[in-house]
């Protein structure tokens, strides 16, 4: 069998990649190189470099997962959206995980990071994602392994699902703003409201997404 012709072998790269990151999983080159089976991970970079020359894709130096969309690679749009500006994601850094059971031990450890759509939220917010533990979110579609997208502020409404901190143990819960008290409410009948002391209480920010990865 002849090898493929390189533009193919190209364009099935840049599907690939951009089927990684519409699911917001950026692929690093290594794993192009593995995904396609190139002997080195030169022959997966060239690619790439190619593509990102060709105005398909981006690249952020420095950043193993910084690949993105470029102005050549989106979408075309349709209809009345046709001619409007389509801004490319921001990537937001993906930090340790959180608990959607009891309190766990709040880190902020980096794991990689996660493109987000730029008209999701306003360009001045500082948005993070949590990995989810825990099964107290389970009725409010919130499951163990889901990243929950987190836009950063110190306060909430009643209501809201938050990502709360009570000394330095964290937890996601949907806020509950009471008259002498403030609680924190799983959506899980088997786990318990809390109700930590208001002085010890910290919320770290809101959750405004929830992703799921099946594979």
């Amino acid at each position: 069998m002849g090898r493929t012709p390189p533009g193919q072998t190209r364009e099935r790269i840049f599907q690939f990649v951009r089927d990684r990151l519409l699911a917001g999983q950026p692929p690093t080159v290594r794993e192009v190189q593995d995904a396609f089976g190139f002997r080195s991970v030169q022959s997966a970079r060239e690619h790439l470099e190619a593509l990102v020359a060709e105005g398909r894709l981006d690249k952020r130096p420095g950043e193993a997962r910084g690949y993105r969309l470029g102005e050549g690679g989106r979408p075309s749009l349709s209809g009345r959206e046709r001619g409007a500006p389509l801004a490319p994601p921001r990537l937001i850094p993906l930090l340790g995980r959180v608990s959607a059971g009891a309190f766990t031990l709040a880190v902020e450890n980096l794991e990689g990071y996660l493109p987000i759509q730029a008209d999701r939220a306003g360009a001045d917010d500082e948005l993070f994602g949590l990995r989810v533990r825990g099964e107290s979110m389970r009725d409010a579609g919130i499951l163990p392994g889901d990243i929950v997208v987190v836009r950063r502020q110190p306060k909430a409404d009643d209501g809201a699902i938050v990502v709360a901190l009570v000394g330095e143990e964290a937890t996601v819960k949907r806020l509950r703003l009471r008259e002498d008290r403030i609680e924190l409410h799983p959506e899980n009948p088997d786990y318990p409201v809390m109700a930590p002391d208001p002085d010890a209480l910290e919320i770290i920010g809101r959750v405004i997404e929830v992703r799921r990865y099946l594979d």
